[in-house]
């Protein structure tokens, strides 16, 4: 198990240093923050738009965050007495913290409820209640998830579930959301190996619906079955869009991708989100995980840029039971040069076009596995003969 040690930032904010096992204790210089910070802000707001009945959040005082400095300036990397970064430590393996320019938070509450019809919400607002944290993965500068180690990505995925757990405790979240963005075409704003987890005061647009038809199917069959747990079952009969198959969790390509490069990966038993996991199926998520990672960086001479989305059950007590944890891996690379744009169609409608066939997606990830097996082998019998 990983150690868990939480401190202080010095504007309060709240900083985690998750440790690999066996790692020394944390030493108390450590844990002091000695940065003279300005005190937090309050929190944005968020605006309901009456037209497609969903919350906005509105985070003006983002203009001004970091964005992708230098290495020597790095914020994530740990501290020095040239950098005194968010990270107090001179080293560490994984961290978690409250980010210094949150879309939701630091405040916690209840959104209003709107009444009536959907033009009743107009103009209405409130505080952008939740909270905003920042994963970092590494104290490496570059590099990637895909080149951790497994030890490294298990006290990642602990991390995960630990910050789940807790979120889902605070008052007024209804939906965790863990995500990566990865690379310069995705948008990312700092090129250290990070990623972030959202906590969210009302259920997002796209989690509503994927869980409204989860509910409903889940009512259909009578409880017996969720909808992703009948999917992945259909997938692994047919086969064609397999790409893995483990003890506990397999990855496929859905039969209706949206994107170019689009994999699904689903644990074998119903669970709600991370913090469900046993300890054994997260020992095989963080071995799973970093093989779908490498295989997407092995379609292209360059990394691919990816958007890692960990959809977990929202904390609704009509939406929860229905639901079940899955990793959505995307990416809009459709070949070595180009991107897929979200443009008319996407953007506007929410119709999207795929340039890519699913089944022929996968094939290439099967096959990209066993060409990368087959190097490593090659590599490893002619160090032997060596």
């Amino acid at each position: 198990m990983s150690r868990i040690t939480s401190t202080r930032l010095a504007d309060n904010r709240e900083l985690i240093y998750f440790d690999d096992p066996g790692t020394p204790e944390r030493t108390p210089d450590s844990l002091v923050d000695h940065r003279e910070l300005p005190a937090r802000g309050e929190p944005g707001e968020v605006r309901y738009d009456a037209l497609s009945g969903e919350w906005v959040a509105v985070a003006a005082h983002r203009q001004s965050r970091t964005h992708l400095p230098p290495a020597h300036q790095c914020p994530i990397c740990p501290t020095t007495a040239d950098n005194p970064s968010e990270i107090p430590a001179p080293d560490y393996d994984v961290v978690v913290f409250e980010n210094r320019f949150p879309s939701l938070g630091p405040a916690l509450g209840d959104i209003p409820e709107i009444p009536g019809n959907g033009f009743a919400g107009h103009a209405v607002t409130g505080p952008a209640f939740g909270r905003c944290e920042v994963v970092a993965f590494t104290p490496q500068h570059t590099g990637s998830f895909a080149e951790l180690g497994q030890t490294r990505a298990r006290t990642v995925i602990e991390a995960w579930a630990q910050r789940t757990e807790a979120l889902s405790a605070l008052p007024g979240i209804k939906q965790v959301f863990p995500f990566e963005n990865r690379g310069a075409d995705i948008g990312v704003t700092l090129h250290h190996p990070h990623g972030q987890i959202y906590a969210y005061p009302y259920v997002t647009p796209r989690a509503a619906t994927l869980g409204a038809v989860a509910r409903k199917y889940y009512d259909d069959v009578d409880a017996k079955e969720t909808l992703a747990a009948s999917l992945l079952k259909a997938e692994r009969e047919d086969g064609s869009r397999m790409v893995l198959e483990a003890n506990h969790f397999s990855a496929y390509v859905p039969f209706a991708a949206r994107w170019p490069l689009e994999i699904h990966l689903v644990p074998h038993r119903s669970v709600p989100d991370l913090a469900a996991l046993t300890g054994e199926e997260r020992d095989e998520l963080s071995h799973v995980y970093l093989d779908l990672l490498k295989r997407l960086d092995a379609l292209y001479p360059t990394p691919m840029p990816y958007i890692s989305a960990w959809h977990q059950a929202p904390l609704d007590p009509i939406l929860r039971p229905a639901g079940q944890l899955h990793l959505q891996l995307t990416s809009p690379r459709r070949a070595a040069d180009k991107l897929k744009y979200l443009a008319g169609s996407e953007a506007a409608m929410g119709a999207f076009i795929n340039d890519t066939t699913p089944e022929a997606v996968a094939e290439r990830l099967r096959n990209v596995a066993a060409a990368t097996d087959a190097t490593q082998l090659a590599e490893t019998l002619e160090g032997t003969r060596a």
